[in-house]
C-alpha cells in the first residue's frame, strides 16, 4: 500500500529537494516516522494571508529560479505520489521516453483497470505511439519541478512571500509545472508575466501543455471517476488531431 506510510514518507525528500534550490520557500520538515501502517510528517507551521499581486509576481520569479536547478537525467531518487496514486520516477536520459513510460503509460493502464478501457484504451495506445511526434524537436533540460502545482498547493505567508507545499517532485520539463497552473486556474497575470520575463517559453508550449496536463486529468479520472475520463478522451482526441494535422 504505497498510499499509506510509504507515500507520506516520500513527501519529505521532495520538500528537502525544493528547499535546497533556495528559490521558492517550502515548509521545513521537522520530523517524520512510521509505525506499522501509520505514519506522520511534521512540518513547520506557516500563517497565511490572501495572496496579492506582489506574492504572485514573486512566485513567478522564484519558480523560474527553481527551474534553473537541473539534473543530468529525468526523474527522481525515489517514487512518490501524485494525489493518492504512485508516481514512478526511475531515471531516464530522454524526456520523451520518460513522459511516455513514467507518466502516461501507467495512468492509461490504471484507467483500463478502473473500467475506462472502452473509452480510453485504443485512443490511449495511439497517443503513446504519437508522443514522440508531439515532442519532436523539443529538448528540455531536466528542471526541478514541484510536480503538482495547482492553486491549492501554494500560499502567501504573513510577509506576502510565496510558499509551496504538497509536492510530487521530480526533474522534468519545466513547462509541465506551468501547464499544471493553467489546468484548474487560480494563478493571475502577475505570476505569468514574472515567469515569462525571467524564463520565456519556447514555441509549441500550448500543445505540450495539453499533453502534460493529460497526465493529471487521467490521474483525476483514476481517483475520482468518469467525468475526468471523458475529459481525458477529449484531450487525447485533440492531441491526435495535432499529429494528423
Amino acid at each position: 500500500d504505497y498510499g499509506g506510510a510509504a507515500g507520506l514518507e516520500a513527501e519529505a525528500p521532495g520538500l528537502s529537494e525544493l528547499a535546497g534550490a533556495h528559490a521558492v520557500r517550502t515548509p521545513r520538515v521537522l520530523a517524520r516516522g512510521s509505525a506499522g501502517r501509520s505514519a506522520f510528517l511534521a512540518l513547520e507551521w506557516i500563517d497565511s494571508r490572501p495572496a496579492g499581486r506582489a506574492a504572485e509576481h514573486r512566485l513567478g520569479e522564484r519558480l523560474a529560479a527553481q527551474h534553473r536547478v537541473t539534473a543530468a537525467q529525468f526523474g527522481f531518487e525515489d517514487d512518490n505520489l501524485i494525489g493518492r496514486t504512485r508516481q514512478p520516477n526511475g531515471w531516464l536520459a530522454d524526456w520523451t521516453e520518460f513522459f511516455r513510460e513514467r507518466r502516461l503509460r501507467p495512468q492509461l493502464a490504471l484507467a483500463v483497470q478502473n473500467g475506462f478501457g472502452e473509452l480510453l484504451e485504443k485512443p490511449g495506445a495511439r497517443l503513446l505511439e504519437s508522443v514522440a511526434g508531439l515532442l519532436a524537436g523539443h529538448r528540455p533540460q531536466a528542471s526541478l519541478l514541484h510536480g503538482d502545482l495547482w492553486a491549492g498547493n501554494w500560499l502567501a505567508d504573513e510577509r506576502d512571500e510565496p510558499v509551496i507545499f504538497d509536492p510530487a517532485v521530480y526533474y522534468g520539463d519545466r513547462e509541465a509545472d506551468l501547464a499544471m497552473t493553467r489546468l484548474f486556474g487560480g494563478f493571475g497575470r502577475a505570476f505569468y508575466d514574472a515567469y515569462h520575463e525571467a524564463a520565456p517559453l519556447p514555441a509549441g508550449h500550448a500543445v505540450r501543455a495539453e499533453l502534460y496536463n493529460l497526465y493529471h486529468v487521467l490521474n483525476h479520472a483514476n481517483l475520482f471517476g468518469g467525468g475526468y475520463a471523458r475529459q481525458a478522451r477529449a484531450s487525447i482526441d485533440r492531441l491526435l488531431g495535432e499529429v494528423r494535422g
